[in-house]
């Protein structure tokens, strides 16, 4: 499948389909998996009570992000290998969305951690190692586009830029594991989605209530087909503008 969409005019064909398709779906998930999380679901006074639904679009967001930054750099890795140009307009369209949702898993934390925390997430960064780690991530985002955006020439850009996202692919596991191994800086509770709980919500119960981990995994596939087809979107205007510079290096040549 890969090898086929590597044909530039072979993914433009598929990605006018799947953009609308991606968008259509995402909304209808996303939108099931909020209606059922913000007034459906009962809430959990271990968790913050009401404010625990921001649950329901923080953790599909920060599982999502760590899942971009890994694609982010598969991609630079194809680039930097095999210089294929597609796989660097993939990863220049992936980091932009990658920022935004690391952006919404800090809002929709913050949030969250009002009442669970007594604080926000800005007055706590520098005290626990997840938040740190996935500001890193936030971090490498930008500096990503920025480095994009400063060099001169598209290959030394593309270069330092694959360079830069390679290397980063280090954060995303220590992001991972950040709760387990520094349970002394950090706020965040131990993961508990593999661990599935009762059905109601109990004082001594650590596992993941089923209920709320059906809205969560609802959520996170109605984002990873919004986060898709909006990263086909980019990739579709990237490839137009490469076409249409083309076009006009060759009349400018010719008159």
């Amino acid at each position: 499948m890969l090898s086929y969409l590597a044909n530039p005019l072979r993914f433009m064909r598929f990605s006018r389909l799947a953009v609308p398709i991606s968008f259509g779906l995402g909304a209808v998930l996303i939108g099931w998996s909020l209606y059922n999380g913000l007034l459906v679901v009962p809430p959990d006074e271990r968790q913050g009570g009401d404010l625990m639904r921001a649950m329901f679009t923080h953790v599909p967001s920060a599982w999502l992000c760590m899942g971009l930054y890994a694609a982010l750099a598969g991609a630079s890795f194809v680039w930097y290998i095999w210089r294929h140009e597609l796989a660097d307009v993939a990863a220049r369209a992936i980091a932009p969305i990658g920022a935004g949702y690391t952006a919404l898993c800090f809002i929709t934390g913050s949030i969250w951690g009002q009442k669970g925390w007594g604080a926000g997430w800005h007055n706590l960064i520098l005290g626990d190692s997840r938040l740190m780690s996935v500001l890193v991530l936030f971090f490498l985002f930008l500096g990503y586009i920025a480095l994009r955006a400063a060099l001169e020439t598209r290959q030394k850009a593309a270069r330092a830029a694959a360079i830069l996202a390679m290397v980063g692919i280090v954060n995303v596991p220590i992001i991972k594991v950040s709760v387990d191994m520094w349970q002394t800086t950090t706020i965040h509770q131990p993961s508990s989605v593999l661990s599935i709980g009762a059905p109601e919500p109990r004082a001594d119960d650590e596992g993941m209530n089923p209920i709320y981990l059906q809205q969560l995994l609802w959520g996170f596939a109605g984002h990873s087909l919004f986060a898709a087809a909006m990263i086909l979107m980019l990739m579709r205007s990237e490839v137009y503008t490469q076409q249409a510079d083309r076009h006009l290096a060759l009349k400018l040549e010719g008159s």
